[in-house]
């Protein structure tokens, strides 16, 4: 795969040599994340952050992301705020914009409109999420954080068994990871979910084509022996009405007693949040956020490190890093973290 000048929109455009690569410079850039060091590689290159859903950790992210190598970040939010809400559309809005930044991530609600405004783009462009679609950086810093979790074990990603809980037809999270595993070996799926809620066909085609077991069901029901759980929230927004959604809303909780009950004292816990906190879902309670297997926030620090690698490798910069590397000059307990 070559990264310089193209578009990631896609996990598809990912063979196990390219995620390989993308990880070897999200460990390179640890010591900028965690302020040991900072780099100015990307002095005077701008971000077109546009985001036309909502969204705080992705966004912020990746404008983090980018400072942190030096660049300078320029946002759009909103649908309302910007042009498209004139009519305009994703052709212009990007021949325009991309004339504006060096390199844009972008967010919108529908499916493969990411890919239609790299179309009319002149400058490369990533896929922050679109609509059901997909979501290819959060799957990559998901597969980043499940193998430094099995690194801290002695073991790899060949071999996982990871259980998918919760809505698995709307989560883009759980559609564009399982199509990163499937290019793993001797991976065990097993899919919890509402019926109404499962996993798409087309995804269950790509893992079963790999050779993968998968063990559907939509019960959390007596042991799973998952390496990792990967709990998704209820997406409210991609049901045709609240009502809808609200059947669903608390269906698969997880706290500490279910947890105890149905998994492994090793069993790694996932989320690519946010994570429904309300009365009435607390998918994800709060007595798990000081268990040592809680991850979720390893993944959302692992997310800069790797749209770090994202953004230096798209602009062709991962091998100089270094060498605009300068000293922090600001107090920092971010290696206390």
């Amino acid at each position: 795969m070559k990264f310089t000048g193209n578009h990631i929109l896609s996990v598809n455009q990912f063979d196990r040599e390219a995620i390989q690569t993308v990880f070897n410079t999200a460990d390179l850039m640890v010591p900028y994340a965690r302020r040991d060091k900072r780099t100015t590689v990307l002095d005077g290159a701008i971000l077109g952050n546009l985001f036309f859903e909502p969204s705080t950790r992705t966004r912020v992210s990746f404008g983090t992301a980018f400072n942190l190598l030096g660049g300078e970040v320029r946002e759009t939010t909103g649908m309302s705020s910007s042009a498209l809400a004139k009519g305009e559309s994703l052709y212009d809005t990007a021949r325009v914009l991309s004339g504006y930044s060096d390199v844009i991530a972008m967010r919108h609600p529908d499916a493969n409109s990411v890919a239609e405004f790299a179309q009319g783009s002149r400058i490369p462009v990533i896929n922050g999420g679109d609509g059901p679609n997909e979501h290819p950086t959060q799957a990559l810093l998901d597969l980043y954080t499940i193998s430094k979790e099995r690194q801290s074990h002695g073991e790899s990603v060949d071999g996982l068994h990871i259980a998918m809980i919760g809505d698995l037809k709307y989560g883009r999270t759980v559609h564009s990871l399982s199509k990163l595993l499937s290019l793993y070996n001797n991976v065990r799926f097993t899919l919890i979910a509402p019926n109404e809620l499962a996993m798409p066909d087309y995804i269950l085609d790509t893992i079963d084509n790999a050779g993968h077991r998968i063990t559907i069901t939509d019960q959390l029901d007596g042991s799973v022996d998952a390496d990792i759980c990967y709990q998704t929230r209820i997406q409210e927004e991609r049901f045709p009405s609240q009502e809808e959604a609200n059947k669903y809303r608390g269906k698969f909780r997880l706290n500490q007693a279910i947890y105890t009950k149905h998994f492994q004292s090793k069993t790694v816990i996932m989320h690519p949040l946010p994570r429904d906190s309300r009365a009435d879902a607390n998918e994800l309670d709060n007595d798990l956020n000081q268990h040592p297997n809680l991850a979720i926030f390893r993944q959302t620090d692992n997310g800069v490190l790797v749209r770090m690698a994202l953004f230096a490798l798209t602009l062709g910069v991962a091998d100089k890093v270094r060498q605009y590397e300068r000293d922090v000059t600001w107090y920092s307990n971010k290696n206390q973290a």
